[in-house]
């Protein structure tokens, strides 16, 4: 005789295993320096926006900063309509070509022009937290738009905001999006980040930390330092596919790859 409490039992313990053993992935696109103006890059950016729509199973898109070629209302609100087109949702970091409070342009300003043009930005500031797939993604920003240099600074508030998110966000998975490596690609005393040794021993601090994802170099890098993953991403019309594999798990791993537009 069929036992079909013994059947059912067995399913169940087969459906459990099944749903274990398929961790979860997430694919993203980043792209850093589109510096957009009508006169500046712009046919560039929409090939690459077309080939990135091309491309398969991609969850979310991210602009690390250098977004338009100076800080402009109008230009912005350009660079967002072409963004749109894009097919998949996209977030926004600030860079230092973006804002500069003396020509209109203050970080308030752009924040307030991204929550009216995108819809899934909903901040009020320019560094913010959302969630994919389990992983949480903290945008943070270094930029400065009183006085404007290429050299990043991550203030004291920024740093703490981190640091009390870190702990918020202590049992997940967490990927930082900035524009200003904390780890330089290479040697340029125009491009270093000011003072980045407070921001670092925060991030070690915590265990959840994986990933560190910048551009503002101008080059393509990936090094991974006390457990955490650099990847500097060169400009358009560069752009990177980045994976990561069992993003559930305590030690996932990151693919990228680097595809250039021509």
């Amino acid at each position: 005789m069929i036992n079909i409490k013994k059947i059912f039992s067995l399913l169940f313990v087969s459906l459990l295993f099944c749903s274990t053993a398929f961790a979860k992935d997430l694919r993203f696109v980043q792209i850093d320096g589109a510096r957009y103006s009508k006169e500046y890059n712009s046919e560039t950016l929409k090939k690459l926006i077309d080939n990135v729509n091309n491309q398969q199973d991609i969850d979310f898109i991210v602009f690390t900063g250098d977004n338009i070629n100076k800080p402009d209302v109008q230009i912005l609100k350009d660079f967002l309509s072409e963004a749109k087109k894009l097919k998949k949702p996209f977030y926004v970091v600030i860079g230092d070509k973006d804002v500069n409070k003396h020509k209109d342009l203050s970080k308030k300003d752009y924040q307030n022009i991204l929550r009216k043009k995108v819809r899934n930005i909903k901040a009020k500031e320019t560094s913010y937290v959302f969630e994919k797939e389990g992983v949480v993604f903290f945008v943070v920003d270094g930029a400065k738009d009183v006085i404007p240099s290429t050299n990043g600074y991550f203030k004291d508030d920024v740093v703490e905001w981190v640091d009390a998110n870190l702990d918020l966000y202590s049992n997940k998975n967490v990927v930082i999006l900035q524009h200003f490596p904390l780890i330089p690609p290479e040697e340029n005393e125009n491009y270093m980040t000011f003072k980045p040794q407070k921001y670092i021993e925060v991030l070690q601090k915590h265990k959840n930390v994986k990933a560190v994802i910048s551009g503002h170099f101008g080059v393509n890098k990936e090094e991974t330092v006390n457990g955490i993953t650099h990847i500097t991403t060169a400009p358009v019309p560069c752009y990177r596919i980045i994976d990561i594999m069992d993003c559930d798990s305590q030690n996932p791993e990151f693919w990228a790859e680097v595809i250039e537009v021509k």
